[in-house]
């Protein structure tokens, strides 16, 4: 099946409101019907933000992760339209992908 995958930037302990911003991200696709999403912290990254990476305790709460989905694109598209909407700037990248379960 032909999807869209995006991926979102963000950084560990990123907030929306009192809620983590995987979890707002997450509530949101869920309320567009998009069956699942992952959330992926990085052990090193640079950005905007400047250079992170994972020693221990001093970063604690600092580091780049990512937030994934895919779906339709129209499904895709309303998501990236929701997090614009809450006010949220965030890094987002998109592009097609082919999903399937093994097995089937």
């Amino acid at each position: 099946m032909q999807v869209v995958c995006v991926r979102f930037f963000v950084q560990e302990g990123m907030k929306r409101g009192h809620q983590p911003i995987h979890e707002w991200l997450f509530e949101a696709a869920r309320s567009l019907d998009i069956q699942g999403g992952t959330v992926f912290r990085a052990a090193a990254g640079y950005g905007r933000h400047g250079v992170h990476e994972d020693h221990f305790f001093e970063l604690a709460g600092k580091l780049p992760e990512t937030v994934e989905f895919f779906a339709a694109a129209d499904q895709v598209a309303a998501l990236i339209e929701r997090v614009a909407a809450a006010g949220l700037r965030l890094i987002y990248v998109t592009h097609p992908v082919t999903s399937g379960i093994t097995g089937a």
